[in-house]
């Protein structure tokens, strides 16, 4: 049982073998112009939504006032107050 070799389009010190520059050379400029397409496509989206949302005007918009708070009640749940709890040994 012997040891394929390991095929790669990589060198040994990680950089891009000449068949791997062949293969991805008649896709290179399809690449770069999807590239610019995608990026002036978002670019583009952001720059419309930044825009629409600053024309936003809220002036006719009635703040209400701050709703009234309960008075402070002191803690009524089951747990006992720090002085309460002993530690073993002590009381």
């Amino acid at each position: 049982m012997g040891i394929l070799p390991k095929s790669s389009y990589y060198t040994r010190d990680n950089r891009q073998s000449a068949a791997l520059i062949r293969a991805r050379q008649p896709y290179l400029v399809k690449n770069i112009f999807t590239g610019i397409a995608l990026t002036t496509f978002v670019i583009s989206v952001y720059a419309f939504t930044i825009k629409a949302v600053a024309q936003d005007d809220f002036s006719d918009v009635q703040i209400p006032d701050a709703p009234e708070q309960p008075p402070h009640t002191p803690h009524t749940g089951t747990a006992r107050a720090p002085e309460q709890i002993s530690v073993r040994g002590t009381k």
